[in-house]
């Protein structure tokens, strides 16, 4: 006898299978999220442990602030559309995201890597991303906590005005430690060991300081000179940080849009590049 489906068993057997799919996805997103956080929580363990990480993720960025502060203040006006305290907060923040998330995790990821920490990882249920996110999780939160108070002290200390544009100010710090975990990942390719790890990175630290609008303004800058530096890959997300303080278009130092849709570019092409270069050369054993 020849059985016939109805309309209602169809829509049930539908409705069943539509559920049990979303179930599937919340199970493995939560389950990723505690793969993730219980690698934090280690790496949070081992960045106590170790003097010289902690130095650099917790003290470091204070003691270049007060430099960059220095720094900025014998430039002459006309170059400091921002103002000294403005040019303070701007380069501040790029200033911590460096130290704290690219240096901090060269570092991490390569005392993981010579230990075969990593490697042991990859044996278990956690993902390739699951791995190098877990470990930038401590980084990243202790640069956005900095960032954060280096905010309220601006406002409070410096008398800088709140953010105009807070949600492009969110948007800028996201997108940098997320950028800067794809350049450290990058970076310990050609970095052998912990102790070389000050080596391997002062180079794009150099660099991004003097010409990404950090230690140095832009607009301090030849023009043919501020042109090329756009390109580099922490200018994308300082114009954002920028913009989220100062606004876009029509407030002293904001950030006209077509500034700032350039930027945009300039992060997704560099992210595109990172994720491309991770992928090619990041090595999860020591060199034999």
């Amino acid at each position: 006898m020849k059985t016939t489906a109805t309309p209602t068993t169809t829509a049930n057997t539908t409705v069943s299978t539509t559920t049990g799919t979303t179930a599937s996805t919340t199970t493995g997103t939560t389950a990723a999220a505690r793969r993730m956080t219980s690698l934090g929580r280690a790496e949070l363990t081992l960045l106590g442990r170790n003097k010289n990480n902690l130095f650099i993720a917790l003290l470091m960025p204070l003691l270049m602030i007060f430099v960059l502060r220095s720094s900025v203040a014998q430039m002459d006006s006309d170059a400091l559309p921002l103002g000294v305290a403005g040019a303070t907060l701007v380069g501040g923040t790029g200033m911590v995201l460096v130290l704290v998330v690219y240096m901090g995790l060269v570092s991490a990821y390569v005392a993981r890597r010579e230990e075969l920490v990593l490697k042991r990882l990859r044996t278990g249920e956690a993902r390739d991303v699951e791995i190098l996110a877990g470990a930038a999780l401590p980084s990243a939160a202790i640069a956005l906590l900095q960032c954060a108070v280096l905010t309220v002290g601006g406002i409070a200390v410096l008398d800088v005005p709140a953010p105009g544009r807070p949600d492009l100010l969110v948007l800028g710090l996201v997108a940098a430690v997320v950028l800067l975990t794809g350049l450290a990942a990058v970076t310990t390719a050609i970095t052998r060991n912990v102790e070389s790890a000050g080596l391997t990175t002062l180079p794009f630290f150099l660099v991004s300081s003097m010409g990404s609008g950090m230690f140095v303004p832009r607009e301090a800058l030849p023009d043919t000179v501020a042109s090329v530096c756009a390109l580099l890959p922490m200018s994308g997300v300082m114009e954002f940080v920028r913009a989220g303080w100062f606004g876009v278009s029509g407030g002293a130092g904001g950030v006209d849009t077509g500034d700032l849709l350039a930027a945009a570019l300039n992060t997704l092409a560099w992210s595109v590049i990172t994720v491309f270069a991770v992928r090619r050369w990041f090595r999860w054993e020591p060199r034999r």
